[in-house]
């Protein structure tokens, strides 16, 4: 189990210097959030790259930007908006390769309109996926039909081994259950996590400012995909300095057991 800094934390300083903060306050393994197009220029990915093999840092997986859009592009009775978007999702498989991501964050539709189709129009962007050897991954959003356990543990009986899964800790309190719902909704085809602490100050803490119950949470997760990579992701007003995500990452480390010198 690998652990992790999304460099969302760092939202809205840009992409690069976010990276470049992390890397050199030690974290070996992030998530790229990208922010806008021409951060999936070639050009660019290239640049996060050379830097992720100039700290020798890990990229285990990237979300979009695009993610509140994916109900119309997605979901709509618009085949070519379906068919613009696949293209369109091309360009972060291609910045995923450059980077040597794995899993790709989706947040999927809002509205309800039937598992079926939620099924369908996932497996189109999962199969391009495939193509490019990356893993699309539905996360669990509150605003989102993901939002639900029942949902997902649902769509994943219907899609089997077909079926990969985010699960966000903070997003689960946030749809009124808990983190421990949704992992068991999910079971074996949860492939991501992103994690922070909870409790009464809040939804989305610092490790340690809540009372989550990681080593419960662990010992399951450990159980159902032990090479699960897991990133720290906070709001930006969760935290004051960069020595506050570099402790909880700290402490995620020797939660997993994962070494941090052994991961650089």
């Amino acid at each position: 189990m690998v652990v992790g800094v999304s460099t969302a934390c760092l939202y809205p300083k840009p992409l690069e210097e976010a990276l470049y903060d992390l890397a050199v306050n030690g974290i070996s393994c992030v998530e790229v959030f990208i922010n806008t197009h021409s951060e999936l220029k070639k050009g660019f990915a290239h640049g996060v790259v050379n830097m992720l093999r100039r700290f020798d840092m890990k990229c285990p997986s990237v979300h979009p930007f695009t993610c509140e859009i994916e109900q119309q592009m997605f979901f709509s009775d618009y085949e070519r908006r379906l068919s613009d978007i696949l293209e369109y999702y091309k360009l972060y498989f291609r910045f995923m390769n450059i980077v040597g991501a794995d899993v790709f964050v989706f947040h999927g539709g809002k509205a309800d309109r039937g598992k079926e189709l939620y099924c369908e129009r996932y497996m189109k962007l999962k199969e391009l996926g495939r193509e490019f050897g990356v893993d699309v991954a539905v996360e669990n959003v509150s605003r989102c039909q993901s939002g639900s356990s029942a949902f997902i543990r649902d769509i994943a009986k219907m899609l089997g081994d077909d079926f990969s899964f985010v699960l966000d800790t903070k997003q689960a309190i946030r749809s009124g259950e808990t983190p421990f719902s949704f992992l068991e909704a999910a079971g074996k085809s949860v492939k991501h996590v992103h994690i922070s602490d909870s409790g009464e100050l809040g939804d989305c803490l610092l490790i340690g400012k809540g009372r989550f119950q990681f080593r419960r949470f662990f010992d399951r997760l450990n159980e159902l995909n032990p090479d699960c990579a897991v990133i720290l992701e906070l709001y930006r007003n969760g935290w004051k300095g960069i020595s506050d995500l570099v402790s909880s990452y700290n402490i995620l480390c020797s939660m997993t057991g994962a070494e941090i010198d052994a991961q650089r």
